[in-house]
């Protein structure tokens, strides 16, 4: 019997190139960057609400910008590949149980994109 066992060299750095599903992990965990950014852009729009009209409409040039037009446009991005990612693996980290029986996956995928469709047209038509 050997004294060291075998362990594997695994990468601390670059761990998630070996599979395409770590990659698709890693991508949707890096989304979540965008998400934090888009906070505190909200966050500022808050503060400068606060600090009356002139600091507002300043606010909203910057974000008129082809800069600020260019990050909003990632953060769309970000986001709704970070919500499609997830909806998408929600029956495995929340299966939903009738009886003896698991509810089929595609249902609770499809509730969960309804949702995101009636949500989605509530807050345009309340924008409008």
């Amino acid at each position: 019997m050997s004294r060291k066992p075998y362990i594997r060299e695994m990468s601390k750095t670059n761990w998630f190139f070996s599979q395409p599903r770590y990659m698709r992990y890693m991508a949707r965990e890096v989304t979540c960057i965008f998400i934090l950014a888009y906070t505190i852009l909200l966050i500022f729009a808050l503060k400068n609400l606060a600090d009356g009209p002139e600091a507002y409409a300043g606010f909203l040039q910057a974000l008129n910008s082809p800069l600020g037009i260019l990050f909003n446009l990632a953060a769309l991005v970000g986001a709704v590949y970070h919500s499609t990612s997830w909806f998408n693996v929600t029956p495995q980290a929340m299966p939903i149980q009738r009886g003896e029986e698991f509810l089929p996956g595609n249902v609770i995928v499809g509730a969960h994109y309804g949702g995101w469709a009636l949500i989605s047209l509530i807050v345009l038509f309340l924008g409008v």
